[in-house]
C-alpha cells in the first residue's frame, strides 16, 4: 500500500507549480529570442525536470498538468490548452524515459530530448488542426533550437537541484 500524499508534499508540488507558472508569465512577457516565431526558452521546463528528478514522473505530471490549466486560464486561449498538453505531455514522457533508460544520470540529455519532443507535439498538433503541410517548414528551426533550449534549461535545473534539499 502507498503512503498517503504528506501535506508538506502537496505543499511543496502545489509552490513548485506555481513557480513554474510565474516563469511562464515572465517569459510570455519577454520579447523574442530570435525573429522564428514559436522559439521560446520554456522556462517553465525547469521545474518540471526538477520535479521528475527529486520526486517522481507522477508529482511531475501533477505540476506539469497545474501549471498548464493555470496558465491557460490565466494567459492563452483555449487552443493554447492542445498545444502545451501536447508538447508537455511528451516532453514529460521522453525525459522520463530517458531518466529510466539511461538511470537518472543524463539530466542535459533528458531535458534536451525533452525540449524536442515538445516542440514535435506542438507542430503535429498544428499539422491535425490545419492540414496545412506548410507548417512542417518550421520543423528543423524548432528542432535545432529545442537541441540548444533544452541544454540550457538543463543546466538551470542542475543548478536548482544542487540548492534543494
Amino acid at each position: 500500500m502507498k503512503p498517503p500524499v504528506t501535506t508538506r508534499k502537496l505543499t511543496t508540488l502545489s509552490l513548485l507549480a506555481a513557480i513554474a507558472l510565474a516563469l511562464y508569465a515572465v517569459e510570455s512577457a519577454l520579447p523574442p529570442i530570435v525573429p522564428i516565431p514559436g522559439i521560446k526558452l520554456g522556462l517553465s521546463n525547469i521545474i518540471t525536470l526538477v520535479v521528475l528528478w527529486k520526486y517522481s514522473a507522477k508529482d511531475a505530471f501533477f505540476v506539469l498538468l497545474v501549471r498548464i490549466l493555470l496558465a491557460t486560464m490565466f494567459f492563452g486561449q483555449a487552443m493554447s490548452l492542445l498545444y502545451s498538453l501536447s508538447g508537455g505531455i511528451l516532453c514529460l514522457f521522453s525525459m522520463l524515459l530517458v531518466k529510466l533508460l539511461l538511470h537518472g544520470n543524463y539530466l542535459f540529455l533528458a531535458s534536451m530530448t525533452g525540449a524536442v519532443f515538445h516542440n514535435l507535439g506542438q507542430i503535429g498538433v498544428a499539422f491535425l488542426l490545419t492540414s496545412v503541410p506548410a507548417v512542417l517548414v518550421y520543423l528543423p528551426f524548432l528542432l535545432l533550437s529545442g537541441l540548444v533550449t533544452g541544454l540550457f534549461i538543463g543546466l538551470c535545473a542542475r543548478f536548482t537541484l544542487r540548492f534543494l534539499p
